[in-house]
């Protein structure tokens, strides 16, 4: 414990990485590696909270989902967003209890402390402090639905009930509930919510969903230098396995899942081991296919390129979401890393999807 601490606030996927200190760590692996905890700890939210009450009427409010493959930009569009002071977003100090955000706010106020910013666990260049809004709300589907989608090899799409789509909208209530004044709206960034996009779309029918997409080249091959740095990452140190496991943070490292979407084509290339970039532009094929036909009214597809170049994106942006007066935040395009290397196959039918993936979005914004 840093300082004499009850717990430490520190940011969590620093934590992990880092080996912030025993005690952290214990209370990480109880808060999210037992599902019974993390279950009551819900259900005293909800309680304390008055979720219940609110859950009509959070779903019928703009809120604001993102998703889609990780390393399309779905950060930085988040971090945006989060910066217009618009919404509430699940952060680092919601940790290690995401799923009572109202409880776990009062119990750790006294030792609360600023910290800070440092480079996330992504070795991307990418500062993080305990404020920054992260991908957090996934331990609840993991809790209430995991068998549901959690496979051996994969994360498949699964249904959404009333029951469950209504469990959810009050835990979106709770999240709310502990909002400073003037965020009456949700933002979510989670890149799994593509197993459940249509049911989503159901439980909030006002909510408008981004879909990010970048180049597939330069995709693929920024998540294979992903999945490599943590697989190291995980051999040197476990913990990171197991936190990333209880977030259902499977988008690479060790302990990847690939998407299964329904309605997606067979395995492009079934043999390939995701240690090649063939195996990521392959799943960047099946999966934006699949996205490609959910087409829906508040679907908005975002090119990441074109955001970076135009900065009147951005404000056509702003404007379909109803934010006025937000400032561009300047996104930044990393350089391109070119197409060499891949099966030209592959490479030829990804570039065409990439094609009518941009028009889509020229259509949506």
């Amino acid at each position: 414990m840093a300082h004499g601490a009850a717990l430490s606030t520190e940011p969590s996927g620093l934590l992990a990485e880092r080996g912030y200190g025993a005690l952290d760590r214990l209370t990480h692996r109880l808060a999210l590696g037992s599902p019974a905890l993390a279950e009551l700890s819900f259900d005293l939210d909800q309680k304390f909270s008055g979720a219940m009450r609110l859950e009509q009427a959070v779903g019928e409010m703009p809120h604001v989902f993102v998703t889609g493959l990780a390393r399309a930009g779905t950060t930085a569009l988040l971090r945006a967003l989060h910066s217009t002071g618009a919404f509430r977003s699940l952060t680092y100090r919601d940790m290690p209890f995401p799923l009572a955000p109202n409880l776990w706010a009062r119990m750790s106020r006294r030792w609360r402390e600023n910290h800070v910013a440092q480079e996330r666990a992504h070795g991307d260049g990418m500062a993080i402090d305990a404020d920054s809004p992260e991908a957090l709300e996934e331990v609840f589907w993991r809790v209430h639905a995991g068998r549901d989608y959690i496979r051996r090899k994969a994360l498949v799409s699964h249904p959404v009930d009333e029951v469950l789509a209504r469990r959810f909208r009050r835990y979106v209530a709770a999240i709310l509930a502990s909002a400073p004044a003037g965020q009456q709206r949700y933002l979510s960034k989670n890149n799994n919510n593509i197993l459940r996009l249509s049911d989503l779309r159901t439980a909030f029918p006002r909510a408008l969903i981004l879909l990010p997409f970048r180049h597939p080249a330069d995709h693929a091959l920024s998540l294979w230098r992903q999945h490599l740095h943590f697989c190291a990452v995980q051999a040197a140190d476990r913990f990171v396995r197991s936190y990333m496991d209880w977030l259902v943070h499977r988008e690479f490292g060790s302990g990847h899942l690939r998407f299964r979407l329904d309605g997606a084509s067979a395995s492009l290339l079934p043999e390939v081991s995701p240690d090649r970039p063939d195996y990521w532009l392959a799943l960047w094929i099946e999966v934006h296919e699949v996205l490609l036909t959910h087409v829906q009214e508040g679907n908005l597809f975002v090119c990441h390129e074109k955001l970076c170049a135009d900065p009147s994106l951005w404000a056509r942006l702003c404007a379909r979401l109803d934010l006025p007066g937000a400032t561009d935040p300047g996104f930044r395009l990393a350089s391109s890393l070119g197409a060499n290397g891949f099966n030209p196959l592959l490479m030829d039918r990804a570039r065409h999807l990439y094609d009518d993936l941009c028009r889509r979005a020229d259509a949506s914004c």
